[in-house]
């Protein structure tokens, strides 16, 4: 059985386990072994050290429990480690090739805000790191039963307040969290107006779960713009004198990126990523360092409008 890539860090929400390169020997230890391993691998892969102190602080195992964790790592990956006596700390062998996947997200990720359990509250960035401060994050009281509701399959009322309306009491029956980058939203079927749509988190007050079952063409699977997947071509923005600095950046193949994503977050997305969508790549300010090539491949989202520069294709003239 292959174990899926995770986090190399327990967690609270991802707590499933690594993958491993030598499944072998790894998957026959137990769950919270191949996590202690798992922190080993990265400490030595991303600090180039790792001694007793660290795996007695994050996990809470004794000193003796450590040594044998660290001697296990040495035994499975002889390669990866080495024990500088007079330091009394695993360092970093000349040969090492980690022992398990560390998926890039979760690792920076890691590294920005250290590793959390949720129960110390506030942790700390295991280095040096700034990133941009979320400007508005859920309220908690909120987020909560909104989770429940997905996770039950339950509709929840709620008490919304919309741009376009105002303030409204509404029935929503929610599938899945989006993160545009800038606020979260719930993807849900909102009973008032007969559609899916998105309801900003930071919008929704007072969520009730109902006790009752969605109706059919309340589930997911009837959701068109989610069950539609686009497939986007990125190349470098034609503007631009060297276009290989930004096939290095993004590591594009042939000197593209093909994206796929859901026709519901499409817009969101290339928001985000600053994407020229126009036709004639005509943006030509400095944070447009991608081209959409074909914008033909937006004709049908609904919220291709947010993408800069899309320009919906005009219908043909009637004779």
């Amino acid at each position: 059985t292959n174990i899926k890539p995770i986090s190399v860090f327990r967690s609270s929400v991802l707590d499933e386990e690594p993958s491993v390169t030598q499944p072998e020997r790894v998957e026959s230890l137990s769950h919270a072994q191949r996590e202690r391993l798992a922190y080993i691998d990265f400490r030595l892969y991303f600090f180039g050290e790792i001694g007793r102190p660290d795996l007695i602080e994050r996990f809470g195992v004794a000193p003796a429990g450590a040594t044998r964790d660290l001697a296990l790592y040495r035994e499975i990956a002889p390669q990866n480690i080495t024990f500088d006596g007079s330091n009394k700390i695993y360092r970093i062998g000349q040969a090492f090739s980690p022992l398990f996947d560390h998926a890039s997200q979760r690792v920076l990720s890691a590294l920005a805000l250290g590793f959390g359990d949720g129960v110390n509250g506030a942790t700390q960035p295991l280095l040096p790191c700034e990133s941009p401060t979320a400007l508005s994050n859920p309220r908690m009281d909120v987020l909560a039963p909104v989770c429940r509701a997905i996770h039950a399959k339950r509709p929840v009322a709620i008490r919304y307040h919309s741009m376009s309306s105002g303030e409204s009491e509404r029935v929503i029956v929610p599938f899945a969290l989006v993160d545009t980058g800038l606020r979260w939203h719930v993807r849900a079927f909102d009973r008032k107006s007969g559609e899916f749509r998105d309801f900003v988190i930071t919008r929704i007050e007072a969520p009730t779960l109902l006790d009752e079952e969605p109706q059919a063409n309340e589930r997911p699977d009837n959701d068109i713009q989610w069950t539609r997947i686009v497939e986007l071509d990125f190349v470098p923005h034609p503007r631009l004198e060297r276009p290989e600095i930004i096939q290095r950046d993004y590591g594009m193949a042939d000197g593209s990126i093909r994206m796929r994503v859901r026709a519901a977050v499409a817009g969101y997305m290339l928001l985000r990523w600053s994407v020229d969508c126009s036709p004639d790549h005509r943006l030509k300010e400095e944070q447009y360092r991608l081209w959409l090539s074909d914008p033909l491949a937006l004709y049908g989202v609904e919220n291709a409008k947010l993408a800069p520069g899309y320009q919906a294709p005009s219908s043909p003239k009637k004779r």
